[in-house]
């Protein structure tokens, strides 16, 4: 990710990217911080973050079950808590990447659909407690295409 940073200032983009470990809320905070600091506010979070395997079932270790809830959810959970504060003070949008397979299943790699579908759960239920604050939570559910 380092080098696609550097080749677009070397472009000339104002960008910089930062590494956190999202599942870790202590690296989120010490991010959203530096960002705040570097731009003056937050206005959008997207939570695209995602880690997805064909393992079937039967196979599936529990460090592959804990690294997709890791991402897939407690990742999209600890960065929309800490955007919270943030986005309340001029109102803002999270907005939740999901995958169609989180409505219709796959064949293999159960815990990718499973993880999609709580994103999904999130996504509703932050619009309905943060509306109030003139936040907007929304959520992008793309598809394969041919």
């Amino acid at each position: 990710v380092s080098k696609a940073v550097s080749s677009l200032v070397d472009e000339g983009y104002d960008v910089f990217g930062l590494y956190p470990n999202l599942s870790n809320i202590d690296e989120v905070k010490d991010a959203f911080e530096e960002v705040k600091n570097k731009y003056g506010k937050i206005d959008i979070l997207v939570n695209n973050a995602g880690v997805s395997s064909a393992t079937p079932f039967e196979k599936y270790t529990e460090e592959e079950y804990e690294r997709v809830v890791d991402i897939n959810i407690k990742a999209v959970c600890n960065c929309s808590k800490v955007a919270v504060d943030y986005l309340k003070e001029n109102g803002g949008v999270i907005l939740n990447t999901s995958y169609m397979v989180s409505i219709y299943g796959q064949p293999s790699g159960v815990m990718y659909p499973a993880s999609k579908y709580a994103v999904n759960g999130i996504t509703k239920s932050l619009a309905r407690e943060l509306g109030k604050y003139n936040l907007r939570v929304n959520q992008h559910c793309k598809g394969m295409i041919g």
